[in-house]
């Protein structure tokens, strides 16, 4: 009977250990998660204390003279991208969804390809393609004997309305995206009813299935407008004054950091006025499926002219969007391949492809520990500093890159100074101006994107294989070693491929924080397109483009996932 107590109480002592064990292990990663949280959110928060307290504070001035025209023309720049993202974008999913057309199957996928060309470049092809010496007012001139520009009127493609144009051929997939995967989801019960009451093609899109697809709709025009507001190369090269363009002009042409602070503060309002409508667009609304009905949708089999304007809806945006864009380039890249695939060319595409690569490690790293942190029976607290940390995704890349290079330059300096008073010698620049500044502030402007992927891993993995983990011994990070990276290997690459791409793109952060005489393939673009040599930065635009289209059709695997919609006829 001793000898049993004494094993029991042996039993219940190694249980205790083993619970202290765990429970340990689990602060741990909580700690370290909040520390890495709260390092992703001092961007934020220095750009709110210099806009606060600026060295020398111009507000006054910028209120008086540039800051309402920078406001007014970027909310008209908002404006239009909106309602036309919106409008091709539903227009677009509605008929790919509920619609059979000659083309379809191609163009499911073909109307995200746009979304692999950066705003820029497309503005950069149609600047050269429409300008007064391109090829399309040329053409016109010698058919129709126009002598100079005061014989006939075009439209000018340097100018708010090009921006607007520009952006929403290479943004409305964002909402044709999201719209399409939820017209997909919708029940079939909800669509038979409104037919059986009367209702056609058109009643049923306008009174069922966009009321329905609202919440979804919205997420898209609002992740549009967020990279409308992100935009610099398109705004800078038509000369739109926007509060993107005013972050740059004040930091370098007026050399005062707080006030350009002060405009990315303005900024900030913009983000969070976003995401406030977005929310508030579906606040008290829930749409759930009332049916089990999941039968294939009966789709509307369109003839004659119908088909052909369906067509034609499909193609434009494909073909304005990504198509033409793409031949140009390609058609400049290999016209003289010789002169422009230089040894400049190759270093700039190795510095992209080295950052791009050390970035999407290195975030996919940081939303693994998050993401995992966040399943170990986190407090209120540490899911909202998690929750938080993916919201530089939000923040347009000149904001972002304001607030990294603030306390990075503040540390550099306290640092230097404290050296040179102690020991006499220069510490220099550890920080700002360096590749690591670089790769932190694409780090902190991605982390969402990989942290939804990882996020979705984790949650098809049952816990009871945690547990079974556990009970065999494994702490934490051996159960995340052996279990959990093995099985969601895939969702790693998919958010470490996604940031790879959105990095190879980014340009106002780049131009900010590179290193003296560091140039990636966006910098590059951006710097010799703004000469008007479009010709000699083909090869590197095309290569942007074509780094961005394997992840678009990984994209157009997952909408199509949503559901399968098949023909009966």
């Amino acid at each position: 009977m001793a000898e049993a107590d004494a094993t029991a109480g042996g039993i219940a002592s190694l249980t205790v250990d083993d619970t202290t064990a765990a429970s340990s292990g689990r602060r741990r990663w909580h700690v370290a998660a909040t520390l890495v949280a709260a390092l992703v959110l001092l961007p934020l928060a220095s750009i709110t204390w210099t806009a606060l307290f600026p060295t020398e504070n111009i507000w006054p001035h910028l209120v008086s003279t540039v800051l309402p025209g920078y406001i007014v023309t970027t909310l008209l720049l908002m404006i239009g991208v909106g309602i036309g993202t919106f409008v091709i974008g539903t227009t677009t999913a509605w008929l790919i969804a509920m619609c059979r057309f000659p083309g379809r199957r191609v163009f499911e996928w073909a109307l995200l390809l746009p979304m692999a060309i950066p705003a820029y470049v497309i503005a950069y092809v149609y600047t050269d393609v429409l300008e007064y010496a391109g090829p399309v007012q040329s053409l016109l001139r010698e058919i129709f004997g126009w002598q100079t520009a005061r014989d006939y009127w075009f439209p000018e493609i340097r100018s708010l309305g090009g921006a607007i144009a520009m952006m929403t051929l290479v943004l409305y997939p964002y909402v044709y995206a999201l719209a399409r995967a939820t017209f997909l989801e919708q029940s079939v019960c909800v669509l038979e009813v409104s037919r059986t009451l009367g209702c056609g093609a058109w009643r049923a899109f306008r009174d069922v299935a966009l009321p329905l697809g609202r919440p979804a709709i919205a997420v898209g025009v609002t992740l549009a407008l967020m990279e409308c507001l992100n935009d610099f190369g398109t705004v800078d090269y038509f000369a739109v004054r926007t509060l993107t363009a005013g972050v740059f002009d004040v930091w370098y042409g007026m050399g005062n950091p707080g006030g350009a602070a002060q405009i990315a503060g303005v900024m900030l309002i913009f983000v969070v006025l976003l995401i406030w409508a977005e929310r508030r667009s579906r606040r008290r609304q829930r749409f759930h499926h009332t049916s089990t009905k999941l039968q294939p949708i009966d789709g509307i089999r369109l003839k004659g002219r119908k088909a052909a304007l369906a067509t034609l809806a499909c193609l434009l945006p494909v073909l304005l969007g990504f198509v033409l864009p793409a031949a140009v380039l390609a058609a400049y890249a290999f016209g003289h391949s010789d002169a422009r695939w230089s040894s400049d060319f190759w270093g700039f595409a190795g510095n992209s492809l080295g950052l791009a690569t050390a970035t999407a490690l290195v975030t996919v790293a940081v939303a693994t520990l998050l993401a995992y942190a966040a399943r170990q029976r986190a407090s209120a607290l540490v899911r909202a500093c998690i929750r938080l940390s993916g919201i530089g995704y939000a923040v347009p890349g000149a904001v972002l890159a304001i607030g990294v290079l603030i306390p990075f330059a503040t540390f550099d300096n306290g640092l230097d100074a404290l050296l040179r008073e102690t020991l006499g010698v220069s510490s220099g620049l550890l920080l700002s101006g360096t590749v690591a500044a670089l790769i932190f502030a694409y780090t902190v402007r991605f982390l969402a994107v990989s942290l939804g992927a990882v996020e979705s891993g984790l949650g098809r993995i049952t816990p009871s294989m945690e547990m079974a983990a556990r009970s065999l011994g494994h702490s934490p990070l051996a159960t995340l070693k052996r279990v959990h990276l093995p099985l969601m290997r895939g969702s790693l690459l998919t958010g470490g491929l996604l940031v790879f791409v959105d990095t190879m793109k980014e340009l106002p952060a780049t131009l900010v924080l590179r290193p003296f005489d560091f140039d990636t393939l966006a910098t590059y673009v951006y710097q010799f397109a703004s000469d008007e040599l479009l010709e000699a930065c083909a090869p590197a635009a095309l290569m942007i483009v074509l780094a961005g289209v394997v992840p678009v059709l990984l994209l157009n695997k997952v909408v199509g996932g949503a559901r399968t919609v098949v023909r009966r006829r």
